[in-house]
């Protein structure tokens, strides 16, 4: 067996379906098996409601979470307080957890930048965008924890779409060399965009790329939240050498799926199937996670509706407050792009001023 309690080639589970009990349950307290719960409600919510506003014209872009809430909330309960979050762009519940007020992913996608600048004490790098940027700035970050020999680790997300850009073995093959205190999580969705896993890699599984990268890779049930606080808590264990061992990185493939579209622009009844859709939703890890927690007697049907009802609450107040805030104005687009701006941002920038000196703001902004 390895450092991360599963057999080689296995893919890790905890619960079944049903939330039947089929592998072995981490050791979680009562109020963080709950926390987990409440989490995944609330991210779930936080969706819906965020999906509804950009149909209504009231934000941009959004992409949608729904499906890989039990891979972000579980993954980030399992983090210590040290440790850092180095998320995409769709780790809307990991970053609740971590303490990102939803206030400020509201406006991030509002087109606010100051929705992207995490509280001072929230130990989290800004949403990336570009896929898998983020990665070797994640490596970087525990490189510099390592040498500074401060007691942290890194936990960077990234989709199955990132394993095929360069920047993840770059990422990954420097992490290697040096033994960074980092754990790799790639949340597999089965879809990149349109292009599916299977064009992805020609690789068994995307957990076994680590052979190459010199530490262990492992497979989850990345819609079983008990399997994926295991194994994420083990892996950040390991990079601490918690377990006693020189401390490695890991990298942690969840397979999971994504109910919804990329992007609130993605159409995804064009390249895949309802009956697709509805053979993954029998994995929803609400349900599954919901039951397993009624079946221990920690929820019941008064309980289930509390939370519903505290939760709805705390988006509405997010959403209130955030579109409470007045809109950004078009020049603020390039005051943060780089320290000092470059020439081609001046340039870019006095185009948009004359474009408003001719036409007004009529075009740029909504009263």
């Amino acid at each position: 067996m390895s450092a991360l309690g599963r057999e080689p080639g296995e893919t890790v589970r905890v619960l079944d379906e049903d939330g039947g009990v089929v592998g072995e349950v981490p050791d979680v307290d009562e109020d963080t098996l709950l926390a987990i719960y409440r989490g995944m409600k609330l991210a779930r919510h936080f969706d819906e409601r965020a999906v509804s506003l950009q149909r209504q014209g009231r934000m941009g872009t959004y992409p949608p979470l729904s499906g890989q809430e039990g891979a972000q909330v579980a993954s980030a309960h399992a983090m210590d307080a040290e440790d850092w979050l180095f998320p995409s762009y769709r780790e809307h519940g990991a970053a609740y957890v971590r303490g990102q007020p939803l206030k400020r992913t509201l406006l991030y996608w509002m087109g606010h930048e100051a929705g992207n600048v995490p509280p001072e004490d929230v130990r989290m790098f800004p949403v990336a965008v570009p896929i898998a940027t983020q990665i070797p700035h994640a490596t970087g970050a525990a490189w510099a924890a390592k040498l500074r020999g401060d007691d942290a680790a890194v936990l960077c997300h990234f989709g199955d779409g990132a394993t095929s850009e360069g920047d993840f073995h770059e990422g990954l093959n420097f992490a290697g060399v040096f033994d960074v205190p980092a754990v790799f999580f790639c949340n597999n969705n089965q879809w990149a965009i349109s292009v599916p896993r299977e064009r992805q890699t020609a690789s068994g599984t995307l957990a076994g790329k680590a052979a190459a990268y010199g530490f262990e890779g492992v497979q989850v049930d990345g819609m079983d939240p008990l399997a994926v606080y295991r194994v994420t808590r083990a892996a950040i264990e390991r990079a601490k050498s918690g377990d006693g061992e020189t401390p490695r990185p890991t990298l942690i493939e969840a397979v999971q799926y994504r109910f919804g579209a990329h992007t609130t622009a993605d159409d995804p009844s064009v390249y895949r199937s309802d009956e697709e859709v509805e053979r993954w939703r029998r994995l929803d890890p609400i349900p599954r996670f919901e039951a397993y927690l009624r079946g221990r007697d920690l929820l019941d049907d008064g309980r289930v509706a509390a939370v519903e009802e505290s939760v709805s609450e705390e988006v509405a107040a997010a959403i209130r407050a955030a579109e409470a805030e007045p809109r950004p104005e078009p020049r603020e687009m390039f005051e943060h792009v780089h320290a000092e701006p470059s020439r081609q941002v001046r340039e870019q920038h006095a185009a948009l001023e004359a474009l408003r000196d001719e036409h007004g703001d009529g075009a740029f902004l909504r009263e």
